[in-house]
């Protein structure tokens, strides 16, 4: 048999996530393995938006500004559905653009500088749970007492936890390409297609040397998703012939209890994405942190088991924000509700003020819920008479001719 190296924490999964988990670890005095399929740097389907709130989290768990020449920063928008422009936004709140290559690369490049044992471009062959140890594919064991699943949203730790890594049922899907740059100036706005996909939307991030465009969506409701792109990329005249990319994508379906025991799932593993506006690398370095954190704690009381009961209340705050996310998205998807949507967020300044409060960080679900709310029944009976006088209008135009 193989010998085999112990660690305190074990990390699948070296993006983002598992980089913050290791970077949190290693910090409290543990010894971390980290570990990815993947040699780094690596490709990586993202649009590689950086809102407000993933820079406070960057900023927080690897003391990283966000700042040339990593990021570009963006302060105009652009929103439309079925082709008809909702918003044209300047000066609002800053987001930030990367290429995951360059970015994943530097927080995998510090986790391993802060100690994490490199264990990179390695298959892991087996996983077993119960006698804590996994089997590389070179033949290599690892033995850990806390593991955490970093590994996305086909996560081989979340499968050996639950038997499924998701619920095939609720996930989204998204196709992308890294197509030539069509506005390489600073000023130019991030542009984003409400209903370009069925239930999802599509994106266009202009950077300096590319631009990427892709749409998502629920997988269930796009069968044709493959269309979706084509008839999105004739929409932005560009992308034909250029390789497509696909990945699954955890649309809200995240994990109530992401964990048990000695196994944490953070990231997309724990579904911790955005259910309305798909981005996932702000709670990927949250729950990451969350994740090391709780591995710290229970690792220090010498009680690795009990590493979910820290872990689970430390992430409520996701879990409620994310709850409240996908109370709200029927409400911008749904084919009912689309033509209410639109109307309102064309028409009404405190919804467009609110959506990009929430991409910068200044505001969270819960109470942008709670504002909704309170605004629906005016915007209802608003739209509902604007509605009511349009075929008046009609009527009152072909008398007059």
């Amino acid at each position: 048999m193989a010998f085999m190296t112990r660690f305190d924490l074990v990390v699948v999964g070296a993006g983002p996530t598992g980089a913050a988990a290791a970077m949190t670890a290693r910090r409290a005095g543990l010894s971390v393995a980290l570990i990815d399929k993947a040699s780094f740097p690596r490709a990586k389907l993202c649009g590689g938006l950086i809102t407000g709130r993933c820079a406070r989290h960057l900023n927080e768990v690897f003391d990283r500004p966000v700042e040339e020449p990593l990021f570009e920063t963006r302060d105009s928008f652009e929103f439309f559905m079925d082709g008809q422009q909702l918003a044209n936004m300047q000066d609002v709140p800053p987001a930030h653009l990367t290429m995951r290559w360059d970015f994943d690369h530097a927080l995998f490049k510090q986790a391993v500088a802060a100690g994490a044992e490199d264990v990179s471009g390695q298959r892991i062959e087996r996983l077993d749970l119960d006698a804590r140890c996994l089997t590389l594919a070179s033949g290599e064991r690892i033995g850990f007492d806390i593991l955490i699943g970093a590994d996305g949203v086909r996560s081989i730790v979340a499968e050996a936890l639950f038997g499924a890594s998701f619920d095939k049922t609720r996930i989204g899907f998204a196709l992308e390409i890294e197509g030539e740059s069509q506005h390489p100036y600073a000023s130019a706005p991030i542009r984003v297609d409400f209903a370009a996909a069925d239930w999802g939307y599509g994106w266009s991030f202009p950077k300096r040397e590319s631009t990427t465009i892709g749409v998502g969506g629920l997988q269930h409701a796009n069968p044709d998703m493959k269309a979706r792109l084509s008839a999105y990329l004739d929409l932005r005249g560009t992308g034909k012939g250029l390789r497509v990319k696909g990945h699954f994508l955890p649309f809200g379906d995240y994990r109530s209890r992401p964990g048990r025991g000695h196994v944490l799932l953070a990231g997309d593993a724990a579904g911790f994405v955005d259910p309305i506006t798909g981005e996932g690398i702000g709670y990927a370095i949250q729950s990451g942190a969350l994740a090391g954190e709780a591995a710290a704690r229970a690792i220090r009381s010498g009680t690795p088991d009990k590493a979910f009961t820290h872990f689970l209340p430390a992430t409520r705050p996701i879990r409620v924000a994310l709850r409240a996310a996908r109370t709200l998205r029927p409400l911008i998807f749904s084919t009912w509700t689309k033509p209410f949507f639109a109307s309102a967020f064309r028409a009404s300044r405190s919804l467009k003020t609110d959506y990009m409060r929430l991409l910068a960080g200044e505001t969270e679900y819960p109470s942008l819920l709670g504002r909704t709310a309170a605004h629906l029944p005016g915007a209802g009976l608003r739209f509902a008479w604007r509605r009511l006088r349009a075929p008046n209008r009609v009527r009152s135009d072909s008398n007059a001719g």
